[in-house]
Protein backbone atom coordinates (compact mmCIF):
# COMPACT_ATOMS: atom_id res chain seq x y z
CA UNK A 1 0.00 0.00 0.00
CA UNK A 2 0.99 3.59 -0.58
CA UNK A 3 1.19 6.18 1.97
CA UNK A 4 0.58 9.94 1.78
CA UNK A 5 1.87 12.28 4.52
CA UNK A 6 0.52 15.52 4.13
CA UNK A 7 3.07 18.64 5.26
CA UNK A 8 1.97 21.49 3.29
CA UNK A 9 -0.10 23.24 5.26
CA UNK A 10 -0.01 26.88 6.93
CA UNK A 11 0.45 25.76 10.25
CA UNK A 12 -0.95 29.10 11.58
CA UNK A 13 -2.21 27.48 14.79
CA UNK A 14 1.59 27.52 15.74
CA UNK A 15 2.06 30.91 15.29
CA UNK A 16 5.09 32.92 14.56
CA UNK A 17 7.86 30.99 15.68
CA UNK A 18 10.40 30.48 13.01
CA UNK A 19 10.27 26.85 11.87
CA UNK A 20 7.92 25.37 10.16
CA UNK A 21 5.34 23.33 11.49
CA UNK A 22 6.99 19.49 9.74
CA UNK A 23 10.55 20.30 11.61
CA UNK A 24 9.50 21.28 14.97
CA UNK A 25 11.62 18.77 16.67
CA UNK A 26 10.39 16.39 19.08
CA UNK A 27 13.13 14.19 20.69
CA UNK A 28 15.67 16.07 18.53
CA UNK A 29 14.06 14.66 15.36
CA UNK A 30 11.63 16.72 13.57
CA UNK A 31 8.17 16.01 13.57
CA UNK A 32 7.82 15.01 9.68
CA UNK A 33 10.62 12.69 9.72
CA UNK A 34 9.78 10.50 13.07
CA UNK A 35 6.34 9.85 10.97
CA UNK A 36 8.05 8.78 7.97
CA UNK A 37 10.12 6.61 9.53
CA UNK A 38 7.42 5.06 12.03
CA UNK A 39 5.65 4.49 8.30
CA UNK A 40 8.85 2.93 6.30
CA UNK A 41 9.16 0.22 8.70
CA UNK A 42 5.73 -1.40 7.94
CA UNK A 43 6.50 -4.06 5.52
CA UNK A 44 3.31 -3.43 4.29
CA UNK A 45 3.62 0.28 2.74
CA UNK A 46 5.68 0.05 -0.50
CA UNK A 47 5.69 3.85 -0.96
CA UNK A 48 5.67 6.71 1.07
CA UNK A 49 5.22 10.05 -0.95
CA UNK A 50 5.12 13.82 1.27
CA UNK A 51 3.03 15.91 -0.11
CA UNK A 52 4.70 20.11 0.90
CA UNK A 53 3.92 23.28 -0.27
CA UNK A 54 5.72 26.72 -0.68
CA UNK A 55 4.74 27.03 2.98
CA UNK A 56 6.90 24.38 3.75
CA UNK A 57 9.76 24.75 1.39
CA UNK A 58 12.41 23.91 4.64
CA UNK A 59 10.23 20.77 4.82
CA UNK A 60 10.80 19.83 1.34
CA UNK A 61 14.35 20.79 1.41
CA UNK A 62 15.28 18.47 4.19
CA UNK A 63 13.09 15.69 3.51
CA UNK A 64 14.89 16.15 -0.55
CA UNK A 65 18.05 15.58 1.47
CA UNK A 66 17.41 12.68 3.34
CA UNK A 67 15.99 10.90 -0.03
CA UNK A 68 12.34 10.94 0.49
CA UNK A 69 9.64 11.18 -2.02
CA UNK A 70 7.78 14.81 -2.25
CA UNK A 71 5.14 16.23 -4.10
CA UNK A 72 5.05 19.78 -4.03
CA UNK A 73 0.76 21.19 -3.93
CA UNK A 74 -1.06 24.02 -3.29
CA UNK A 75 -1.12 24.10 0.50
CA UNK A 76 -4.44 26.10 0.15
CA UNK A 77 -6.88 23.11 1.58
CA UNK A 78 -6.20 19.68 2.82
CA UNK A 79 -8.71 18.06 -0.18
CA UNK A 80 -6.77 19.99 -3.20
CA UNK A 81 -3.50 18.71 -1.58
CA UNK A 82 -5.11 15.10 -1.41
CA UNK A 83 -6.42 15.25 -4.65
CA UNK A 84 -2.87 16.68 -6.38
CA UNK A 85 -1.01 13.51 -4.41
CA UNK A 86 -3.48 10.74 -5.36
CA UNK A 87 -3.46 11.78 -8.89
CA UNK A 88 0.21 11.01 -9.20
CA UNK A 89 -0.37 7.93 -7.02
CA UNK A 90 -1.07 4.61 -8.74
CA UNK A 91 -2.15 2.20 -5.74
CA UNK A 92 -5.98 0.70 -5.13
CA UNK A 93 -5.74 2.17 -1.58
CA UNK A 94 -3.48 5.23 0.43
CA UNK A 95 -3.08 5.63 3.93
CA UNK A 96 -3.29 9.14 4.57
CA UNK A 97 -1.21 10.56 7.82
CA UNK A 98 -0.14 13.78 8.55
CA UNK A 99 3.33 15.10 9.44
CA UNK A 100 2.06 16.28 13.35
CA UNK A 101 1.57 12.95 14.08
CA UNK A 102 5.13 12.73 16.44
CA UNK A 103 4.43 10.09 18.61
CA UNK A 104 3.14 7.56 16.03
CA UNK A 105 4.53 4.12 16.12
CA UNK A 106 4.86 1.55 13.01
CA UNK A 107 2.64 -0.85 16.08
CA UNK A 108 -0.01 1.37 15.59
CA UNK A 109 -0.14 1.97 12.06
CA UNK A 110 0.20 -2.26 11.68
CA UNK A 111 -2.78 -2.57 14.15
CA UNK A 112 -5.00 -0.02 11.45
CA UNK A 113 -3.46 -2.20 8.11
CA UNK A 114 -4.86 -5.77 10.11
CA UNK A 115 -8.20 -3.79 11.14
CA UNK A 116 -8.77 -2.16 7.12
CA UNK A 117 -10.10 -4.86 5.04
CA UNK A 118 -9.56 -3.74 1.00
CA UNK A 119 -12.42 -4.96 -0.87
CA UNK A 120 -15.08 -4.95 2.26
CA UNK A 121 -14.31 -1.52 3.17
CA UNK A 122 -13.80 1.59 1.01
CA UNK A 123 -12.75 3.77 4.06
CA UNK A 124 -11.42 3.78 7.30
CA UNK A 125 -10.37 6.07 10.47
CA UNK A 126 -8.15 5.79 13.31
CA UNK A 127 -10.20 7.27 16.28
CA UNK A 128 -9.05 7.79 19.50
CA UNK A 129 -11.15 7.50 22.65
CA UNK A 130 -11.57 10.91 24.47
CA UNK A 131 -10.38 9.73 27.70
CA UNK A 132 -7.39 8.85 26.49
CA UNK A 133 -6.51 11.87 24.74
CA UNK A 134 -7.34 14.10 27.63
CA UNK A 135 -5.55 12.13 29.62
CA UNK A 136 -2.68 13.65 28.23
CA UNK A 137 -3.44 16.62 28.51
CA UNK A 138 -4.89 17.65 25.59
CA UNK A 139 -8.84 18.92 24.73
CA UNK A 140 -10.22 18.19 22.02
CA UNK A 141 -11.53 20.64 19.74
CA UNK A 142 -13.97 17.97 18.01
CA UNK A 143 -15.44 14.22 19.20
CA UNK A 144 -17.70 12.16 17.66
CA UNK A 145 -19.74 9.80 18.69
CA UNK A 146 -20.44 6.10 18.25
CA UNK A 147 -21.45 2.98 20.23
CA UNK A 148 -22.42 5.60 23.65
CA UNK A 149 -18.42 6.73 23.71
CA UNK A 150 -16.92 10.32 22.29
CA UNK A 151 -13.98 9.60 19.92
CA UNK A 152 -11.19 12.12 18.59
CA UNK A 153 -9.91 11.90 15.08
CA UNK A 154 -6.47 10.75 14.72
CA UNK A 155 -5.73 12.21 11.34
CA UNK A 156 -4.91 8.40 9.70
CA UNK A 157 -7.12 7.08 7.74
CA UNK A 158 -7.28 4.31 4.67
CA UNK A 159 -9.18 5.50 1.63
CA UNK A 160 -10.21 4.44 -1.94
CA UNK A 161 -7.84 6.46 -3.88
CA UNK A 162 -9.74 6.60 -7.37
CA UNK A 163 -13.12 6.61 -5.49
CA UNK A 164 -11.99 9.43 -3.73
CA UNK A 165 -10.52 11.45 -6.90
CA UNK A 166 -14.30 10.60 -8.70
CA UNK A 167 -15.60 12.22 -5.64
CA UNK A 168 -17.79 9.06 -4.61
CA UNK A 169 -18.99 8.66 -1.37
CA UNK A 170 -16.72 6.19 1.02
CA UNK A 171 -18.67 4.91 3.69
CA UNK A 172 -15.92 5.26 7.07
CA UNK A 173 -15.15 2.21 9.52
CA UNK A 174 -13.75 3.81 12.29
CA UNK A 175 -10.74 1.60 13.74
CA UNK A 176 -11.29 2.36 17.89
CA UNK A 177 -8.26 2.89 20.14
CA UNK A 178 -6.95 3.97 23.46
CA UNK A 179 -3.55 4.51 21.71
CA UNK A 180 -1.49 7.07 23.23
CA UNK A 181 0.77 7.61 19.91
CA UNK A 182 -2.05 8.50 18.19
CA UNK A 183 -3.27 10.82 20.71
CA UNK A 184 -1.21 13.56 20.21
CA UNK A 185 -1.51 16.29 17.17
CA UNK A 186 1.28 18.62 17.54
CA UNK A 187 -0.61 21.83 16.13
CA UNK A 188 -0.46 24.48 19.16
CA UNK A 189 3.02 25.14 20.90
CA UNK A 190 1.10 23.50 23.70
CA UNK A 191 0.80 20.50 22.02
CA UNK A 192 4.27 20.68 20.78
CA UNK A 193 5.52 20.78 24.17
CA UNK A 194 3.46 18.07 25.45
CA UNK A 195 4.49 15.66 22.66
CA UNK A 196 8.18 16.53 23.86
CA UNK A 197 7.35 15.82 27.50
CA UNK A 198 5.74 12.40 26.51
CA UNK A 199 8.76 11.49 24.20
CA UNK A 200 11.52 11.81 27.25
CA UNK A 201 9.31 10.35 29.53
CA UNK A 202 8.49 6.91 27.44
CA UNK A 203 12.19 6.93 26.15
CA UNK A 204 11.94 5.26 22.81
CA UNK A 205 8.56 6.20 20.82
CA UNK A 206 7.91 2.38 20.46
CA UNK A 207 7.37 2.03 24.16
CA UNK A 208 4.20 4.35 23.77
CA UNK A 209 1.79 1.60 24.33
CA UNK A 210 -2.37 0.79 24.03
CA UNK A 211 -3.13 1.69 27.36
CA UNK A 212 -4.84 5.29 28.65
CA UNK A 213 -1.90 7.78 30.13
CA UNK A 214 -0.88 8.31 33.33
CA UNK A 215 1.44 11.13 32.81
CA UNK A 216 0.48 14.74 33.26
CA UNK A 217 2.62 17.93 32.15
CA UNK A 218 2.14 21.28 33.53
CA UNK A 219 1.71 23.74 30.47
Amino acid sequence: MEALVNAGGKGSRMGRCGIEKPMQLVGGVPTVKRVVDALSACSRIDRILVSVSDNTLETEAFLDSIGVETIRTSGESFMDDLHASFETMHGEYVLTCPSDLPLLTTEAVDEFLDFFKPGEMQSAIAVVDEDTVRSVGITPSYTREDGGKNWVLSGICIMSREGTLRGDYLEEFLFKTGRIDLSVNVNTKAELFLARGLANHNGQVSDVRNRSAMVHFDL
